[in-house]
């Protein structure tokens, strides 16, 4: 249960610790995320926040310790098993990472096509999507010909189709003009109250103090160096 006796943590990290030949990424890492929590965890470049997400979605396996997600440890998360744990994940990356040559729509589309949706099902779901980040005009555009704000709301749009229970955002805002960065976070911030837990990896604040509610995670040289809340 979490610390103040509500429901069960959705994230536990216990003592996790990542190296990388000789460097520790990650030290001694332990942390508790409730399940509807807004998250930050902010920290200069090269501090160790993507590298914080990138264990909990096993894109990397830890050196030390332990990670729970809705009470699974991930150390024995079998490979077939895998999918069905990434399915409980939305990711958004700073460079987007749509497929090219596919349209904004199929984009989108092959997070439903990989769980085994229903072509009808896909089709509605997708463009209901769309419609919610502002990009249903552009469903048949190719990734290259979109702003990279646009971009950026498509790649919200395909984070949360699959209706995940955590949404993991590394720099999301980091290449995007104000404007911009404002929109892809009122994005993040909507589905947050639609019950989502929400984890902003980032390492400009400004924009997220003056938006956010919730807890500023801090880490430096991959150590956890504070906890503190963020109001609007």
């Amino acid at each position: 249960m979490s610390a103040d006796g509500g429901k069960a943590n959705i994230i536990r990290l216990f003592n996790v610790s990542k190296r990388y030949g000789g460097k520790l990424a990650l030290d001694d890492i332990t942390l508790d995320i409730d399940p509807g929590e807004f998250v930050i965890v902010s920290g200069p470049s090269g501090a160790g926040k993507s590298t914080l997400l990138k264990v909990l979605y096993l894109a990397e396996r830890v050196s030390e310790g332990q990670i729970l997600i809705d009470g699974m440890n991930l150390a024995r998360i079998s490979s077939g098993k895998l999918p069905f744990l990434r399915r409980r994940f939305g990711m958004v990356f700073q460079d987007f990472k749509l497929i090219p040559n596919r349209t904004v729509f199929e984009n989108v589309a092959l997070v439903l096509q990989v769980a085994g949706e229903k072509p009808s099902y896909i089709k509605k779901k997708v463009m209901h999507v769309l419609r919610t980040t502002g990009m249903e005009k552009k469903a048949n555009h190719l990734p290259p010909t979109l702003s990279g704000g646009e971009q950026q709301r498509v790649a919200v749009a395909r984070a949360v189709v699959g209706e995940p229970s955590i949404i993991l955002a590394d720099e999301p805002t980091g290449s995007l003009d104000d404007h911009s960065a404002q929109l892809v976070l009122d994005l993040l911030m909507e589905y947050h109250k639609k019950g989502a837990t929400i984890l902003i990896a980032s390492h400009n604040l400004g924009l997220l103090e003056s938006s956010v509610r919730g807890r500023n995670i801090a880490i430096e040289d991959g150590k956890l160096q504070g906890i503190s809340t963020m109001l609007y």
